[in-house]
């Protein structure tokens, strides 16, 4: 996703050509086009992939019993409890079906451009967490698909959800109705809402100077885990699992990441770089 400067003049004047370039400071070149390209192709194959899981049903809700056994024994299920004390509030669980459905796309993808813009040499590493923590998610649908909450009554296990995506529609939704035929409705563990919150939240804290914008960014992760137990889409071990999936991908990318991390190059323009070699050869003659 970047490339490298070097001494060579030829290089340094074609490179400064290529137009959208940010230079970090140990010399390597990030692109927005190439950035933007290289994330909506990642995207497209997500999706497919994701969507690709089977949608048998018998799996997802032998692994929904499973974890909500566990969540008895840990003593955390309590998530129909919440969810039928927020109904009686309708404006509530209207405002999470959008949080649910379009803001976490919203905020990382401004995470992503103020990273980019303001802090450009702690990109490369954030752009590679958030990439290996959403592909290790993957790997969590394919092997172990589950059942959401809202769908458990549909499939036999009478538990009491409500899927308030449709029963309270938001024009940004993907989880119901037509558009749910588009959507892998196991992909369930671990929760991708939560982890890129999370991701969210750990970039923004320590770089941003206001207190109360701080604040915000530290309880957009709550806010998250608030939206998907009340939707009805996730169980709190799921928020779990995205938080510790992104906490992989944050080590992984941690060890992997090369660019904005290197010893400060000074910038050299093509005109400077000229000079140089033209000292250099007559130092060589004369030597």
């Amino acid at each position: 996703m970047s490339t490298m400067s070097t001494t060579s003049t030829s290089r340094v004047s074609v490179r400064r050509r290529l137009p959208g370039g940010r230079r970090l400071s140990d010399g390597h070149y990030l692109y927005w086009w190439v950035e933007l390209l290289a994330i909506l192709i990642f995207y497209a194959v997500y999706s497919a992939v994701r969507n690709s899981v089977s949608a048998d049903p018998t799996p997802a809700l032998h692994h929904a019993r499973n974890l909500i056994h566990w969540e008895h024994l840990l003593g955390i299920y309590h998530e129909e409890t919440l969810q039928r004390w927020a109904l009686h509030f309708e404006p509530l669980i209207v405002s999470m079906n959008y949080v649910y459905g379009s803001l976490h796309f919203v905020v990382t993808a401004g995470v992503g451009i103020y990273l980019f813009r303001q802090w450009s040499d702690d990109y490369p590493k954030w752009r590679n967490t958030l990439a290996i923590t959403t592909g290790l998610a993957l790997i969590g649908f394919y092997t172990w698909p589950l059942m959401p909450p809202r769908l458990l009554d549909a499939n036999g296990f009478h538990t009491g959800f409500i899927d308030t995506l449709a029963k309270y529609p938001t024009i940004w939704s993907f989880n119901s109705g037509e558009m749910s035929k588009l959507s892998n409705q196991f992909a369930a563990m671990p929760s991708v809402h939560c982890a890129w919150a999370l991701f969210c939240a750990c970039a923004l804290v320590p770089r941003l100077k206001q207190r109360w914008a701080k604040i915000l960014a530290g309880c957009y992760p709550v806010l998250t885990v608030t939206a998907i137990v009340l939707t009805g889409n996730h169980y709190f071990l799921d928020a779990v699992g995205g938080f510790i999936t992104l906490g992989i991908g944050y080590a992984v990318a941690s060890k992997i990441t090369r660019a904005g991390r290197g010893a400060r190059v000074v910038d050299v323009t093509a005109a400077e770089a000229d000079e140089v070699d033209d000292t250099a050869d007559q130092a060589r003659r004369t030597g």
